[in-house]
């Protein structure tokens, strides 16, 4: 038997999610047993400076046996998250493409790329 048919055995089921510059892979896969296990894979593309570019993948193996409580784990972080954060993501502000609505940071700053100190209030270090 090939490798390459035992690999295409092995995977059972498979679901793709693109994010931005990252991919995440969610393969169910198959034991040499012909039990179930998940792999939850992170795909991260990096460009060099003459182009070209590479991958870097971070791979988890979750097994049958810890599904409910990574499930509940897992449920309980992104809930706290969303509690205390709320589902805005705002690291997109800090995308080299990111588009703000509201222009009153970029309006405080002159073409030159220095900013304009009359549109700053004076703090002093009492008010803090």
């Amino acid at each position: 038997m090939s490798d390459q048919y035992t690999m295409e055995q092995e995977e059972i089921f498979s679901k793709v999610m693109r994010a931005g510059r990252r991919t995440y892979f969610f393969d169910v896969r198959a034991t040499k047993a012909g039990d179930f296990y998940l792999t939850i894979t992170e795909s991260k593309k990096f460009t060099n400076d003459d182009g070209s570019y590479h991958y870097k993948k971070h791979k988890i193996y979750l097994y049958k046996e810890d599904f409910n409580e990574f499930r509940d784990n897992l449920e309980e972080m992104i809930n706290y998250v969303i509690d205390e954060k709320g589902e805005e993501v705002i690291s997109e502000r800090h995308q080299k493409d990111f588009k703000r609505e509201n222009n009153d940071v970029a309006e405080t700053v002159e073409s030159n790329g220095n900013a304009d100190p009359s549109n700053f209030t004076d703090i002093e270090f009492d008010d803090i």
